[in-house]
């Protein structure tokens, strides 16, 4: 089962690095030669049949993921769920979903049509996770997205992989503060998500996280190829919340300006 994991995120970590490839400067700069943890990998999708919420966790239920906490975004217009695995080494995952009925009826189309094309063979498939798009859509069409939601865009562009992947700040040896991996970063030219201030949270809510701001990568539309924002990196600091064992779950408030590391910048 192990084994399945491993390679799922392996195949999951290389698909990431071909639209983010800022993430091996990350590893060069902060590893210096040490292995790098994953704190947790993300996820975006729509509440619509067959690719909501549940679809994608279906996968990780099968690797022995077990359900942690529900999370909402009021501003957002999202559901979220993150998942673990009994073996700690294991990343964690979080899983949103557009809550696409609160949209206009343009947005809601605009969703369906997409998802409409998405095949339930497809969704159970062992790459589903980082299949991409399948659908094409205009350029227009995404700028008519972004205006309403940058959620929905960024899935019209992207569709199923990871959205990012997080760098667990308490297994990186040389750092003892979320400060100093910013530092770090901020030295080396990279551009932080100061939305709510550069570290969202605080050890008093268990948590602490930033993120870079996403890298561009160009886009084939049905129309035109476009240059775009695209996946981020985060770095997560968890505390503990008893002795010797660190918190598991996320913060809503955080996570809720964390989703902005892939506003146009």
């Amino acid at each position: 089962m192990s084994q399945q994991v491993e390679v799922l995120f392996e195949n999951l970590w290389q698909d990431y690095l071909s639209r983010t490839p800022s993430a091996k400067k990350v590893h060069q700069i902060l590893g210096e030669g040490h292995p790098i943890v994953n704190d947790h990998v993300a996820f975006r999708t729509f509440d619509i049949s067959p690719v909501g919420l549940e679809v994608l966790a279906q996968h990780f239920l099968d690797l022995g993921y077990k359900e942690g906490g529900d999370y909402h975004f009021e501003a957002k217009k999202l559901r979220a769920k993150h998942f673990e695995h009994e073996d700690p080494e294991l990343p964690k995952v979080f899983i949103s979903e557009l809550m696409t009925d609160e949209f206009s009826e343009e947005l809601q189309k605009k969703v369906k049509d997409m998802v409409a094309q998405v095949s339930v063979e497809d969704t159970k498939k062992s790459d589903f996770l980082y299949s991409g798009t399948h659908w094409k859509v205009s350029h227009a069409d995404y700028q008519a997205l972004l205006e309403e939601s940058e959620y929905a865009a960024w899935m019209a562009a992207f569709g199923y992989c990871a959205n990012h992947f997080t760098v667990s700040v308490n297994q990186l040896p040389g750092y003892e503060s979320l400060e100093q991996v910013n530092q770090k970063l901020k030295d080396n030219g990279f551009k932080l998500n100061d939305s709510g201030g550069e570290i969202k949270g605080s050890p008093e809510v268990y948590l602490e996280q930033s993120s870079t701001m996403a890298d561009r990568h160009p886009v084939e539309f049905s129309d035109k190829t476009a240059e775009i924002p695209s996946c981020f990196y985060e770095f997560a600091k968890r505390y503990e919340i008893e002795n010797g064992k660190l918190y598991t779950g996320f913060v809503a408030a955080s996570a809720d300006k964390i989703f902005e590391s892939t506003n146009a910048n």
